[in-house]
């Protein structure tokens, strides 16, 4: 216990991606092109769903929601990453750690809820277009949007203190690229079925719940779209209901299998990989694939942003 104690006071040792200097150059130019294109893309997008009046409706405010939950959770773990890529110190407190944790479960939490919910509109819209302005009020709005924040951060100080009440006496060295809590168990000398159980639990929950029923919306919409849509106008639908289920799975594929699998099943290559998936490149995605193709979208930035400099 005094091996655990000591190692709680001095925190833990990310082990990062690599450490071979040619591919940490190659991963930190990576990753920083990546947080950057995450970063001006749902930014824009949060601009133009301000400064056009058009796009004040209940998708788009869905939007912000998404584009401002991939900005706090991809600034939770990229600058970490970016920092200890390069440097040869890649210590983290404990305090800065459980930090790290918490913002990365309760924005994920968000993430899966409002991604459901942003199911749900296309799915009201498509399905229930006479009844739509009825469903989605903006009382409704802000009533979903208010769940998916507050279920993301409602519990998850729960897995943090249940986490770091562990004591670590195997070793500090966290064989990942952030703290995140599958690795964590690995540390410990102390039967971690009880974590694992309450971890996988949550995630059933929250994750899987929120994953079928982004995917039966998706499924009724694509019913929809078939019987009522001429074929021109079918593939275009198609094509986005197609886009939108590919950044689905690219997100909460990644998630169930990390906080799903059993704890034996674990792979510390894998899982750095699936946590990349969904913690970076999926919130560069989502503002692309949303609503960058959308024309109200392209024209605001076309018109009133392009011809900023000029005022």
């Amino acid at each position: 216990m005094e091996t655990s104690n000591q190692t709680s006071q001095r925190g833990f040792i990310l082990l990062g991606l690599s450490d071979v200097p040619h591919l940490q150059i190659i991963f930190f130019c990576l990753f920083l092109i990546m947080y950057l294109i995450t970063l001006s893309g749902n930014v824009l997008l949060i601009i133009v769903v301000l400064i056009n009046s058009k796009l004040h409706t209940p998708m788009y405010f869905f939007l912000s929601n998404l584009s401002m939950i991939d900005i706090c959770f991809s600034s939770t773990i990229v600058p970490r990453i970016l920092m200890n890529t390069l440097s040869k110190d890649r210590s983290i407190s404990l305090v800065g750690c459980a930090l790290q944790m918490y913002f990365h479960m309760a924005l994920g939490g968000a993430e899966c809820i409002i991604l459901a919910v942003m199911a749900y509109d296309r799915f009201v819209a498509i399905c229930r277009p006479l009844h739509y302005q009825i469903i989605i009020n903006k009382k409704m709005c802000l009533g979903l949007a208010s769940i998916a924040w507050g279920v993301g951060f409602g519990g998850v100080s729960v897995h943090v203190t249940l986490t770091f009440q562990l004591p670590f006496c195997k070793s500090h060295h966290v064989n990942h690229f952030f703290c995140e809590m599958p690795p964590f168990f690995k540390l410990s000398c102390k039967d971690t079925r009880f974590n694992e159980i309450v971890m996988f639990v949550a995630a059933l929950i929250v994750v899987l719940f929120a994953f079928f029923l982004t995917l039966i919306s998706y499924i009724r919409i694509i019913s929809t779209i078939f019987k009522t849509i001429s074929a021109q106008g079918r593939d275009k639908a198609f094509s986005t209901c197609a886009s939108h289920l590919t950044v689905v799975s690219m997100y909460f594929g990644p998630s169930i299998f990390m906080y799903l699998k059993p704890h034996s099943a674990q792979s510390p290559k894998i899982d750095r990989v699936m946590s990349i998936v969904y913690t970076v490149v999926t919130p560069m995605l989502n503002p692309i694939i949303y609503s960058m193709r959308n024309k109200d979208v392209k024209n605001t930035i076309k018109t009133k942003l392009c011809k900023l400099p000029n005022h």
